[in-house]
């Protein structure tokens, strides 16, 4: 296992490209080891990061075995390079997927290598292994390129400037390059015929383009500006260009705790974070994507308008709703954490706070974006209507915990906000409602969550009925404006997370038995959530400390997976979509305040 662990690269040792359909990542090493072709959730074709370079690799980087390695973006793009720097050379390897005019096109994975200084010899080495790296993927040269083909998998052609040739079933070169060379390298579908070497600098350019006329729509203009618009090119590269959904994350199968079972598959949609993309887009501006997350929205509740409460909590891009759970056993996991799981369990899961988050981003939708149509409120009134007969009901709450139901604190929340945005888009809109009923509910599920959930003897709200712990998710319950930020018994419940959640900012999920096998790392969601609580506590000192410390946490091209281990190494998938939605609204709230600037309204 040693020797795996080894020969796989950090997760926080990764960029990642992409079209907005499919995405890859780029170790620093030159290596891109994970990639699922042709759509995000479709089965990879590298998949070298959670096994071995026999589990599928594309290799290419100089023979400078001492060189220092750096990587980055270009300015406002989601274009990457890798540089080698060297006594004897400098090289860099451009990466980049190119915005297709036709949304249903294949993904095409651009790669040049550029001697900036001096020369070097050079690398190659593509496996292509198709299905999880359960197939037998067959590589044969077509003339100067190189097809991979498997049984019922669609197959991929590697086009190359320089001459390739096989070796057990890979794509293999070897040459040398000298200050200003370069070659260049494109892995596409087999008739696509853009899939040509030789015209990338042109790609390039264009793909350039559009990233820089994307992110000039940006209206933030504050402090920690290079932080928040990766995060929003990052959010923007697990959008999809067709559906409008948004992915949780990149990957499947990375582990949340070192070595342990928690290995869950994101590359799906989560309707919880709803409310914090559309929040995340508007407040930079990209109303456009906010609007198109809203209607991916808006077709899953159409599909479920009989019967609100079959909403799900997890949609692939394409709105299937069943997602079968299944691990890939012959895949050794990164750093040997298995089992490396496909499919999403949770999809079967209660998970009644899942209402609150689709209101609260139809609400900000309404406020800021679109007009909810007639249909649309036919179809909130029968959500409401659910939630007013559901939120008493347990359920297995935010984190998906795989064990007996609760009645949890944030599930209750989110029902109230269920209620309160739907009161609030009502009389904004003069729409038809049953207030009287609507009123009488949200005051009861207020009234009941200061009732059974404020803990007198412990002296702070409790995660769940019956226990005195506390949870990450509860930082919610200022941002949500249920609670005063500056309210002494929401300060007390701050205090206790502090104590027994927080170490060092770093913000852990909670500390209870979740039915699972060892310890997670802290959760980088909940650690900008701290952030925003304590500026709106007016504790703003201490956030900016805090949010600086986290920042530091980035890898080196400002990226975040899910979770943090004890030294500050990255956790589970990555990039996190709402890691990054959450960095957004703690630094627009924080240099607000920083600023001196009044801010909206809040409790």
């Amino acid at each position: 296992m040693a020797d795996i662990q080894d020969r796989q690269m950090p997760i926080e040792a990764h960029g990642i490209i992409g079209d907005m359909r499919s995405a890859a990542l780029v170790a620093d090493s030159g290596c891109v080891d994970f990639f699922c072709w042709p759509d995000f959730d479709s089965p990879s074709i590298f998949s070298a990061l959670l096994d071995t370079p026999e589990a599928g690799v594309f290799q290419l980087a100089p023979d400078l075995p001492e060189a220092r390695r750096q990587q980055l973006y270009l300015p406002d793009t989601n274009v990457l390079q890798t540089r080698w720097l060297d006594e004897q050379a400098i090289v860099e390897c451009t990466d980049l997927m190119p915005i297709n005019a036709d949304v249903d096109a294949a993904p095409r994975l651009i790669r040049t290598i550029r001697v900036v200084s001096g020369h070097a010899t050079i690398r190659l080495r593509c496996r292509v292994r198709h299905d999880y790296s359960r197939a037998d993927t067959v590589a044969q040269l077509d003339g100067r390129d190189v097809l991979f083909s498997a049984p019922g998998q669609p197959s991929l052609r590697l086009s190359a400037s320089q001459t390739l040739s096989l070796d057990d079933q890979c794509a293999i070169a070897e040459f040398e390059l000298r200050e200003g060379e370069h070659a260049e390298f494109v892995l596409g579908a087999p008739d696509d015929p853009l899939v040509s070497a030789g015209a990338c600098e042109h790609c390039r350019d264009e793909t350039v383009k559009y990233w820089r006329r994307w992110m000039k729509q940006s209206n933030y203009r504050g402090r920690w500006r290079e932080m928040v618009h990766r995060s929003a090119l990052a959010l923007k590269l697990l959008t999809s260009r067709k559906h409008g959904g948004i992915i949780a994350a990149a990957t499947y199968g990375l582990p949340e705790a070192p070595g342990g079972e928690r290995n869950w598959d994101y590359r799906y949609t989560w309707i919880r974070d709803a409310s914090f993309t559309v929040y995340a887009f508007m407040r930079l501006g990209f109303s456009g994507e906010a609007n198109a997350f809203m209607r991916w929205v808006r077709d899953r509740v159409e599909d479920c308008s009989e019967t609100p409460a079959h909403l799900r909590i997890l949609y692939s891009l394409r709105g299937q709703h069943h997602l079968p759970e299944s691990s890939l056993d012959h895949l050794a996991g990164h750093g040997g954490a298995k089992p490396v799981r496909i499919g999403n369990e949770a999809h079967e899961q209660t998970q009644l706070d899942i209402f609150g988050e689709l209101l609260d981003a139809v609400y900000l939708a309404n406020k800021y974006g679109e007009a909810i149509s007639h249909e649309g409120w036919k179809h909130v009134v029968g959500i409401v209507d659910q939630v007013c007969d559901s939120w008493q009901q347990k359920d297995v709450g935010i984190w998906e915990i795989r064990g007996e139901e609760q009645h949890f604190l944030h599930s209750r929340l989110m029902c109230w906000v269920a209620l309160d945005r739907a009161i609030r888009l009502a009389q904004k809109r003069s729409l038809p409602a049953p207030f009287a009923r609507w009123n009488d509910e949200r005051q009861a599920i207020h009234d009941d969550i200061w009732n059974n959930f404020w803990d007198e003897s412990c002296g702070h709200f409790v995660q769940r009925i019956g226990c005195q712990d506390v949870d990450g998710s509860m930082l919610l319950m200022p941002l949500m404006r249920f609670v005063a930020a500056t309210d002494p018994r929401w300060l007390a419940t701050l205090e206790a997370i502090e104590q027994q959640l927080v170490r060092d900012g770093m913000v852990y999920r909670y500390r209870t038995d979740d039915g699972l096998k060892g310890e997670e790392g802290s959760f980088m969601a909940c650690s900008f959530w701290y952030v925003e609580c304590l500026a709106r506590a007016g504790r703003i000192e201490k956030a900016h400390l805090e949010f600086e410390q986290l920042l530091r946490y980035a890898n080196p091209l400002g990226l975040y997976a899910e979770e943090l281990d004890k030294r500050g190494h990255h956790l589970g998938n990555t990039p996190q979509a709402l890691s990054h939605l959450a960095l957004i609204s703690a630094a627009s709230f924080l240099d607000h305040r920083l600023s001196g600037e009044r801010t909206t309204w809040q409790p």
